[in-house]
């Protein structure tokens, strides 16, 4: 019987607002060069979790897919940046290389939707979460911390969400 892994973390939202929350507790936890990257389908809440991310870290800004922009960028009123980019239409980590992440990444954090089109352009050490569909309100999300301050990132999260 495989075991969880101890640098993951997997819950199920029961609806898109307790989505939203967990993001807004995620973003309260974001510093610039942080990378939370999103993999899922179509409606498995990945831009539902973004939502609360920005709300989270501090943006008024209203949250949409940034589809066909390819990047939105979320101010705080002290202006800093949050960066949200969907790699839904790259054809690869070129592209995304192209977009000069890095440079965004010594600005603010990075959500990335569609990380797994990209992977070669992003961060080896990052926060991964992989969201399913269950039914019409709930979602799957394992959380996958790689490296240190992931690690420590999703030990924060896990204590905002569940005590202890």
């Amino acid at each position: 019987m495989p075991i969880l892994d101890p640098h993951a973390l997997e819950f199920i939202s029961r609806s898109a607002e307790q989505t939203r929350r967990a993001g807004m507790r995620l973003g309260s936890l974001l510093h610039p060069g942080d990378v939370v990257c999103l993999v899922g389908d179509l409606g498995a809440g990945k831009t539902t979790l973004v939502q609360g991310v920005a709300a989270g870290w501090g943006s008024l800004d209203s949250v949409s897919s940034p589809t066909f922009v390819l990047v939105n960028v979320y101010r705080r009123p002290d202006g800093q940046r949050l960066y949200h980019l969907d790699a839904y239409r790259l054809s690869g980590a070129a592209e995304a290389t192209d977009l000069d992440v890095d440079a965004m990444l010594v600005s603010g954090p990075m959500v990335v939707e569609w990380a797994e089109r990209v992977w070669d352009a992003l961060p080896g050490e990052h926060l991964r979460i992989d969201m399913a569909y269950m039914d019409e309100n709930q979602r799957d999300m394992v959380m996958k911390a790689r490296g240190f301050r992931y690690e420590a990132l999703l030990a924060a999260f896990r204590k905002q969400v569940f005590g202890g």
